[in-house]
């Protein structure tokens, strides 16, 4: 590393510790739309923030949001509704019309891959390489930060399939009591769904939703059965749906989907701890075995020979 780039890469660090330093003694105040938003309904607050904004985001906003969009396409080549679907299974911008949704995911991938190429350029000025050392930098800067948005999304999936499968054992036991107590299916997800949170929760409440907006119960069940990432989930909103339409016996058979689900995750930890178990003992094979090796191995020339 030459001394110019040593200068360079100390001076930038320590603007940034300034710039750092500065804005924690004198943090910059509070805009007002902060302190208005909260009290603003969520229509008209969409619609202020569409019309005004500052003349930079009203300017360049399109240009990103396009880029954005151009390289969402080229990093999800399948398709805007496998997106949806993904961003609802797991469970990210749920707030916001499924549009808006895949707007900001595309935002988030575009920002990762900006952070990633800018990270990469600035290492390879730093390091002092060539140009085209440099341009490999920023083509693995470009891979990694293309990658670590869609990463994190299935991370995301399978973490709240592994909680909803967790929930779905006690709610499927509140579902039963609530049969067995006497109503219907609508009525019994009614007050578990008023009286609980979770992943669980919310899609019943999804299901909810649509019975209240025009839907049929079974319908909504199986809509909401066909969008879960978890299956032990999809088979309880199927077997709510049958119930529904043909007024079967739901307590039994909610009782021995309870129990499924328990034996799956019993069976899942058994084999969780196994694998850790085999994982500890990679360390002490890596370390100890050549070291027993040599302690064996070590006079077997003295005994084969005599050689000292």
């Amino acid at each position: 590393m030459t001394a110019s780039s040593l200068m360079m890469l100390a001076s930038a660090v320590t603007a940034l510790t300034a710039a750092l330093i500065m804005r924690l003694i004198f943090p910059p105040a509070r805009s007002l739309s902060s302190r208005v938003d909260p009290y603003l309904a969520p229509t008209r607050l969409r619609a202020q923030r569409r019309v005004s904004g500052s003349p930079i985001v009203v300017v360049f906003g399109p240009i990103v949001r396009s880029l954005a969009e151009s390289m969402g396409r080229v990093l999800e080549r399948s398709g805007d509704e496998v997106t949806i679907l993904k961003l609802r299974q797991a469970g990210w911008y749920r707030d916001v019309p499924e549009e808006e949704s895949v707007a900001a995911y595309r935002m988030a991938q575009l920002r990762s891959v900006a952070i990633a190429a800018g990270l990469a350029l600035a290492a390879g000025q730093a390091l002092g390489l060539s140009a085209v050392q440099r341009v490999i930098l920023i083509a693995l800067g470009l891979i990694v930060g293309g990658s670590r948005q869609r990463s994190a999304l299935d991370s995301a999936i399978e973490q709240r399939r592994e909680q909803m499968r967790i929930e779905i054992y006690t709610v499927n036991q509140l579902l039963a009591m609530r049969v067995r107590a006497g109503g219907g299916v609508v009525s019994a997800v009614q007050q578990v769904v008023s009286r609980g949170e979770g992943a669980v929760i919310a899609e019943l409440s999804d299901a909810l939703r649509l019975h209240r907006s025009g839907w049929r119960a079974g319908e909504a069940f199986r809509r909401i059965a066909e969008l879960t990432p978890e299956p032990f989930c999809g088979r309880t909103y199927r077997l709510l749906a049958a119930a529904e339409e043909r007024g079967a016996d739901l307590a039994p058979a909610l009782l021995d989907l309870a129990e499924d689900v328990r034996e799956t995750r019993r069976e899942s930890l058994r084999r969780s701890a196994t694998k850790r178990r085999a994982a500890m003992l990679v360390p002490t094979i890596a370390i100890l075995a050549p070291v027993l090796i040599l302690f064996v191995a070590a006079p077997l020339p003295y005994l084969i020979t005599g050689w000292r």
